[in-house]
């Protein structure tokens, strides 16, 4: 880890005497505007399709422009969402290290960035992938700067829900770059998906909720109990794992991936019931323990896709 200068939320750095800041980092904090740990996500949920969808190897070219297209797609997306939130995210501690807030990337430039990978991307998907592909990326980014961002994200506590189909397209990019066409498989992945957001995001929003009711962002946790959200998790928790128990019976899958999403889905409900159980109890603060729920799905989402990736080899 890297250690930050403490400073109070919502004061920026300004850069160094005269202006200067140092190439290096300026590098660094335009690659931090295209937020790489979320885009680790939405690869890990990418690859593993175009394997299901190739029911084996895909070709490794396509593997490789379809996950470069999908990183300029959506480091092109969170690099405007970071431009449209720049006046939240200079209030909020958990994003008051970003570029736009530190000073180190001015706000014109990171409107230009992100625009440029949006334009660049789409390009990219079309040119080298299919247009299918393209429209499917370049639809993700829109709803997702525009639908969540703009819309939804200050104005309904049902953000994440809807604004989460923006974190599900990557599961049918992967598949149309493979065959150009949609499948029922790519829709239950696609479901799995959109019904994994809520309860993987909430418990995160539970542990900094003050931050966003200080700058009004009405995220369920900060308008409801935590009784409330820990029984709405354990209700999406429940749709998720039957979701994902959908492939095997559609004749997608077989015994391996079945065995992952019953294991790793049983985990999940137990921890999400415990979650609630404690809410229940009244337990607060750190006993609460909801980052436990929130580590545990970032696990469950990589083992459960990785189970479809190598499932076509032992069928």
């Amino acid at each position: 880890m890297t250690a930050v200068e403490s400073r109070p939320a919502g004061v920026a750095l300004t850069p160094s005497p005269g202006g200067h800041r140092p190439f290096g980092a300026r590098v660094k904090a335009f690659v931090a505007l295209t937020k790489p740990r979320i885009i680790e996500l939405l690869l890990i949920t990418t690859v593993p399709v175009m394997f299901l969808a190739a029911q084996g190897v895909p070709d490794l070219w396509l593997v490789l422009t379809t996950t470069i297209g999908g990183y300029l797609s959506a480091g092109g997306a969170n690099a405007l969402n970071m431009y449209i939130d720049r006046d939240i995210d200079a209030l909020m501690d958990r994003t008051s290290q970003r570029p736009l807030v530190t000073g180190m990337v001015g706000p014109r430039e990171c409107l230009a960035f992100g625009i440029a990978l949006a334009v660049i991307s789409t390009a990219w998907f079309g040119l080298l992938v299919n247009w299918l592909s393209a429209a499917l990326s370049l639809g993700a980014l829109l709803f997702y700067v525009v639908v969540y961002t703009m819309i939804l994200k200050r104005r309904t506590s049902q953000n994440i829900v809807w604004g989460g189909i923006a974190g599900c397209m990557p599961v049918l990019i992967g598949w149309s770059a493979v065959t150009n066409s949609m499948s029922w498989a790519a829709v239950i992945l696609f479901a799995v998906i959109f019904f994994w957001t809520p309860p993987h995001y909430w418990p995160l929003s539970m542990k900094v909720k003050d931050d966003y009711a200080r700058v009004g962002v009405p995220m369920l946790p900060v308008i409801a109990s935590n009784r409330v959200v820990a029984r709405q998790i354990v209700l999406y928790s429940w749709v998720m794992v039957a979701v994902s128990l959908l492939l095997t019976p559609l004749g997608y899958t077989g015994w391996f991936y079945t065995a992952v999403a019953v294991l790793t889905g049983g985990f999940w409900l137990w921890e999400a019931h415990a979650l609630l159980n404690r809410a229940k109890s009244g337990v607060t603060g750190g006993k609460l323990k909801e980052m436990r729920l929130f580590h545990w799905s970032i696990t469950y989402v990589s083992l459960l896709f990785v189970a479809v990736a190598v499932d076509p080899f032992l069928r």
